[in-house]
């Protein structure tokens, strides 16, 4: 790889973990309903994209399912989720993600998993376990729950698009976008409360906040990603985006103050490391970039 790709996926990472950050705190701090934040994101990617809208891709009852489960459903869980977790404690759960696409297709496109690959989506998931659980009773955090909601809802949009064929990034981007926006806002105006009123009182940094992750995360580095993808090996790119989760817990405990103790760390490099295990040894069936798409929100 070189030097300058290098940086280019360092930055992504990068970027990706700061998108983390400030969605915490839009939500959480700032107060911006969850569902009208990520409505007003996708929004923003579907008016930038609208070139690449048509022609719609075939099936379009499936694109349409998919973009709302990698899209729409995913996003909205874990913004939900930012209210309550941490983005460390996140970028972990989210982690869940890749033994799940693994799964589902095992049971959808007949994927077979052997033991090495096996041994990985153990270790992810008692890695994240290991961060869900309370020490102090049985209960789990809703937060938490939701990012493992979100990390479904990503895995199985994942599988589906594998059934699709023809359907380029930027035409993706656009598809999520024009099919998110609208029913996340619609949404938002039934069970939310006080969205304007809120983001007109945090003003401009609302603003970027939606900028900065509709074009900067959505359109450029997801599209960057997949320009790596098709340009190296996928067993090269997907353990290096391994960086996201670090740079998150970075973030999260110098940012957001995030607690972070030995049961973290544990669970951490128990799921990091179950991750990389199954990155190295990628399915025959279902490529590695779908795989590893809803790790990168």
């Amino acid at each position: 790889m070189t030097l300058r790709d290098f940086a280019l996926l360092v930055l992504m990472c990068f970027f990706w973990a700061l998108n983390t950050i400030i969605s915490k705190i839009v939500v959480a701090q700032w107060g911006v309903p969850p569902l009208f934040y990520a409505g007003a994101r996708f929004m923003v990617v579907m008016l930038c994209m609208l070139p690449w809208l048509l022609p719609a891709p075939k099936p379009i009852w499936r694109m349409i399912v998919v973009c709302q489960l990698i899209g729409g459903a995913n996003f909205a869980l874990m913004f939900m989720a930012l209210k309550t977790a941490s983005p460390s404690a996140a970028s972990i759960v989210i982690q869940l993600g890749v033994p799940m696409t693994t799964v589902l297709s095992m049971l959808m496109l007949g994927e077979k998993v052997r033991w090495r690959r096996g041994i990985g989506m153990a270790l992810t998931l008692a890695g994240a376990v290991t961060v869900m659980w309370r020490p102090e009773g049985m209960a789990m955090s809703t937060g938490l729950w939701l990012v493992a909601a979100a990390a479904l809802a990503g895995s199985l949009g994942a599988v589906m698009m594998k059934q699709m064929e023809g359907v380029k990034p930027l035409q993706f981007q656009a598809w999520v976008g024009a099919t998110s926006a609208l029913p996340l806002l619609g949404l938002s105006v039934f069970t939310e409360h006080g969205q304007i009123a809120a983001a007109m009182a945090v003003g401009w940094p609302f603003v970027v906040a939606v900028l900065f992750s509709a074009i900067v995360i959505s359109i450029f580095a997801h599209t960057a990603y997949y320009g790596l993808i098709q340009k190296y090996e996928a067993t090269l790119i997907s353990p290096l985006t391994l960086l996201t989760p670090l740079f998150t817990i970075i973030m999260g405990v110098l940012v957001t103050h995030d607690h972070f103790d030995g049961r973290m760390a544990t669970g951490a490099t128990l799921a990091l490391l179950g991750v990389l295990i199954v990155a190295l040894r990628p399915n025959r069936v279902m490529p590695l970039l779908l795989l590893m798409r809803n790790r990168a929100q």
